[in-house]
């Protein structure tokens, strides 16, 4: 373990799915919610709700909730180009870029956290963690862009499985 990155990870999935497609799936509130997240709410910079069915934007903010956890998340969307990149805060002040490139008619999906603090709780909870989890969730995007399973746990009463 000498040499283990505990200050960022990356976790790479092909999708058959076109690119708009993978890129409105985490950038609107609506597709958040098919895969992700139990609740997804946006502001504007500006301070007024982004619809569900709208693309986020820059400089947005974000408050997520999910399945089956007493846990929520707010941070801020650093930048979103419309079209294959986004960057947002996540678990404190690590960033997580999402970076989405056609390849063969495929979407590769490249998700990299960084800026992970190197305290022990850190170390555990979010680059072990957060590492794990991104790893389902991807895998559940996969799965419902391209067959329309959503993998997810939704009984609170279910605890300790890998897919909440």
């Amino acid at each position: 373990m000498k040499n283990f990155d505990w200050t960022q990870f990356s976790k790479r999935v092909f999708i058959n799915a076109d690119l708009p497609i993978a890129y409105a799936a985490w950038t609107k509130s609506a597709e958040l919610e098919k895969w992700f997240l139990s609740k997804a709410a946006f502001r504007s910079k500006d301070g007024k709700e982004v619809l569900p069915t709208e693309q986020v934007l820059s400089e947005s903010t974000y408050r997520w909730s999910w399945f089956a956890q007493n846990h929520f998340e707010e941070g801020r969307v650093n930048h979103a180009n419309g079209k294959d990149f986004l960057e947002f805060t996540f678990a404190g002040n690590c960033r997580v870029q999402v970076r989405l490139t056609d390849v063969k008619g495929q979407t590769l999906v490249e998700l990299t956290q960084v800026e992970i603090p190197q305290d022990d709780n850190s170390k555990e909870n979010i680059r072990l963690g957060c590492a794990f989890g991104w790893t389902f969730y991807l895998l559940n995007l996969k799965s419902v862009l391209e067959g329309g399973l959503d993998l997810r746990n939704r009984d609170p009463e279910l605890i300790g499985v890998v897919n909440n």
